[in-house]
Parts: C-alpha cells; sequence; structure tokens
C-alpha cells in the first residue's frame, strides 16, 4: 500500500455525497470552488478514496483554470484513459489504486512536462509537509 507523510485509508475517512459523486461516479464540482485552489503549502495531495499519494505541491500551479492543477504526478500515483463523455475527447486521470475519477490531463502545461492535471479538489486529502523541529 503507498502510503507518505500520513496519507492512508485511515487517513481518509468516509466519503462526502459530493466525494463520492466526483470519485465513483465521475463527476465535477464547480471551478472556482475547491480551497485547494488556495493552498500554497508544502506537502503532499492523496487520493480521498484510498489515500494514495498522487501529486505532491512542487508540481502544483495556478493554471487560472478555476480547479487544482498540477504539471506532474507522482509516480504510479494515477492512471489514464480515453474519455469521450460530454460530445469531446479527453483524456481521464483516475487514481491508479482504486480508480476513483480525479479529473483531466491536458497538453497545455507548463515546462518541462506540458501537462496540466486538471484535478477536482474534492478528490483529494492535503497532508501539510511535516515542519522541522528546531
Amino acid at each position: 500500500m503507498q502510503t507518505h507523510n500520513g496519507c492512508g485509508p485511515a487517513a481518509c475517512g468516509a466519503l462526502s455525497p459530493e466525494q463520492e459523486h466526483i470519485l465513483r461516479g465521475h463527476g465535477t464540482e464547480y471551478p472556482g470552488s475547491s480551497p485547494l485552489n488556495h493552498e500554497k503549502r508544502e506537502g503532499v495531495y492523496c487520493c480521498a478514496g484510498c489515500g494514495a499519494l498522487l501529486f505532491s505541491s512542487a508540481a502544483k500551479y495556478d493554471s487560472g483554470s478555476g480547479w487544482p492543477s498540477f504539471w506532474q504526478a507522482e509516480p504510479e500515483g494515477v492512471a489514464t484513459r480515453r474519455d469521450t463523455s460530454h460530445g469531446m475527447v479527453r483524456t481521464e486521470v483516475h487514481c491508479a489504486r482504486c480508480e476513483g475519477h480525479l479529473g483531466h490531463v491536458f497538453p497545455d502545461g507548463p515546462p518541462p512536462t506540458g501537462e496540466r492535471y486538471c484535478i477536482n479538489g474534492l478528490a483529494l486529502v492535503f497532508k501539510p509537509a511535516e515542519k522541522a523541529n528546531g
């Protein structure tokens, strides 16, 4: 089981109805509605469904899309599949472990990858980095 910095099933707890709708029903939250849009602390972003490590704050950036955005996922954290819903062709991003729907990835992100992982904030749990003892 992939865990990091407090991520894990026990750290996640029960899903809210909104999280169920996104992760299990392939829903989307309203743009600009996630408090994670404004999260600037160092840390990691885990799957709200199973606790798998998905993204690092080092890869987060403000894309202006209204959803938390990352230019890179953590190794083996996410998987993708073709999504032809809503009359368009996109690449869906889901948790590699529990297959919960996270959002979509687009080829219009910043260097070095050129990718924009546009992720529903309700599909994520943010875990701040542990502060060094000083």
